[in-house]
């Protein structure tokens, strides 16, 4: 099940579910605008509608506005912080007292590596992405003896359209500060939220896991 915004652009989604459905995977979508609490509780509630409960829940939402931060107008600071952190409370607590009902659940935290480590002229998003693990480790702890584990994984630059369209020049230079000498690709960060969010992976929680090729360790 996936949920999806894209400004309204309800045929968009529509086209990616059918071409996910060609390539094999039955998918459902349903429409929110995580930025605002009722849109969110009404996309939660069509969730369950269609899957009769919720026990995995990502939360990939993100949106950059950057800037050098003595030239970001306050428009761009709200609006990173709403897209990337707001919305994680507007989801997560739809959901988890359905997971505490259930006595099951999975909770994984999209961030980022420029949330570990910083990164010029986003003092916005790195704000909003490392609020994420804090969060993360908080309701970790919180709702554990409800069977429920909340984890964080921040992957480094990945091969993604928003990424590919940057300006060849650019992205050589960011390859050339990754350690393993490529982009990630979109399978292996799916490959670890996968992980986190099987049933063997219950006693992971509170975990902060990096796919960034070697670009920042700690």
């Amino acid at each position: 099940m996936a949920g999806y915004y894209s400004g309204g652009d309800h045929e968009k989604a529509k086209a990616w579910q059918e071409e996910q459905h060609r390539d094999g995977f039955d998918i459902g979508i349903s429409f929110g605008n995580i930025r605002e609490l009722t849109s969110t509780k009404n996309c939660v509630a069509d969730v369950q509608r269609q899957l009769g409960h919720l026990d995995i829940l990502v939360n990939n939402a993100g949106v950059t506005r950057d800037a050098m931060f003595h030239k970001m107008r306050h428009e761009d600071w709200h609006d990173v912080i709403t897209a990337n952190l707001n919305s994680l409370f507007h989801v997560t607590s739809l959901a988890i007292n359905h997971m505490i009902e259930r006595k099951y659940g999975r909770i994984v935290n999209i961030s980022s590596v420029n949330a570990q480590k910083g990164q010029l002229g986003q003092t916005n998003y790195s704000a909003a992405k490392a609020g994420m693990h804090g969060f993360t480790k908080a309701l970790a702890q919180e709702v554990a003896r409800h069977g429920i584990t909340v984890n964080t994984v921040s992957p480094g630059y990945i091969a993604t359209k928003m990424v590919m369209a940057v300006p060849e020049k650019v992205r050589e230079a960011i390859i050339a500060n990754i350690p393993v000498g490529r982009l990630g690709t979109t399978d292996e960060v799916a490959r670890v939220v996968t992980f986190l969010a099987a049933d063997t992976a219950g006693y992971i929680t509170g975990s902060n896991i990096s796919v960034n090729g070697g670009q920042h360790m700690f």
